[in-house]
């Protein structure tokens, strides 16, 4: 099956692609390389998931706010490219997570947004390279925030 065979095998629903709420471009294509700007866990036009983990939200929160969040990621390359077919391979994720300063497992919340690439790009080319660490605070009080890069197929 291709990428786009397994998520709609998943019966996955993607929010909107989010608008930016600020100056940049939500994806940029330079050589064979995408990349994607920070997203957030939009679960519509409207609503995010929120929180702080440690404090108004556990770290389970915190794991599906990071798959709605590869949702939305998922969300903005099929606006820009079509379908997910064009994606080769996930090259590098930079997860934030909000929470307290003692908390220490941004790895593991991360991973609901790795998971969810794995489960449509495989092992091999869904996994890349990835940073996972805590922030004091996201905007809009979101849970977690995601960037990528992705290689295209040329």
């Amino acid at each position: 099956m291709s990428p786009q065979e397994r998520f709609e095998s998943l019966q996955l629903i993607l929010p909107p692609a989010p608008t930016p709420k600020g100056v940049y471009k939500p994806c940029l294509i330079v050589d064979n390389f995408l990349y994607v700007s920070g997203h957030g866990p939009a679960i519509d036009a409207i609503e995010l998931m929120t929180g702080r983990i440690g404090e108004s939200v556990d770290m389970e929160f915190g794991k599906l706010a990071a798959r709605q969040t590869g949702l939305a990621i998922l969300s903005t390359i099929i606006a820009n490219l079509g379908n997910l077919d064009k994606i080769k391979r996930v090259v590098k994720l930079l997860g934030m997570v909000n929470c307290v300063p003692e908390f220490e497992n941004h790895p593991s919340v991360i991973n609901g947004c790795s998971e969810l690439y794995a489960e449509i790009w495989g092992i091999e080319n869904g996994i890349g390279v990835r940073s996972a660490v805590g922030m004091g605070s996201l905007p809009q009080n979101i849970t977690v925030e995601i960037e990528g890069l992705f290689e295209l197929h040329v």
